[in-house]
């Protein structure tokens, strides 16, 4: 699976946020947009993750950009997840990981000397034209919204 490389468009793919509010990817051009993935919720590198753009998040609406996070948990378990960190961002749902395929972010993953298939975790940076910019692939999760925003050059 290609992961989404440099200069390319944001795939025009809708999904359920823990509200089970339909949102469409493309909806969001004009605006910088930073469409993040991880493993999964309530775990201590996602919680690390999660709360650092939850700690960053005024600067980043004042810098204009808008945080998307994308798992493979359901409603459900964002929803709980989002109560219980406070977190002031959406989480898309992709139970049936056609984002996650799309931005090329399952793979084979290796964990105590066990392989398996995950989400690999990244991040892809679109500036307001839908274009992608970056791609930090295995962000620093206590330190992830000063990353974006360095990307940004904000």
């Amino acid at each position: 699976m290609e992961k989404l490389t440099i200069g390319s468009k944001i795939p025009s793919i809708t999904s359920s946020d823990q509200n089970g509010k339909e949102i469409n990817l493309s909806q969001f051009n004009g605006k910088k947009l930073v469409v993040y993935f991880y493993p999964k919720d309530d775990t201590p590198g996602c919680t690390a993750q999660a709360c650092s753009l939850r700690d960053n998040f005024e600067i980043l609406v004042e810098k204009e950009i808008v945080i998307l996070g994308v798992s493979a948990d359901s409603a459900q378990a964002h929803t709980k997840f989002i109560e219980k960190y406070k977190l002031p961002f959406s989480l898309l749902a992709d139970t049936e990981k056609e984002i996650i395929k799309a931005f090329g972010v399952w793979g084979s993953k290796k964990f105590m000397g066990r392989t398996y298939d995950g989400i690999h975790r990244t991040s892809f940076l679109f500036n307001e034209d839908s274009t992608l910019i970056s791609v930090l692939d295995k962000p620093n999760t206590k330190d992830h919204a000063n990353e974006i925003l360095q990307t940004y050059k904000l």
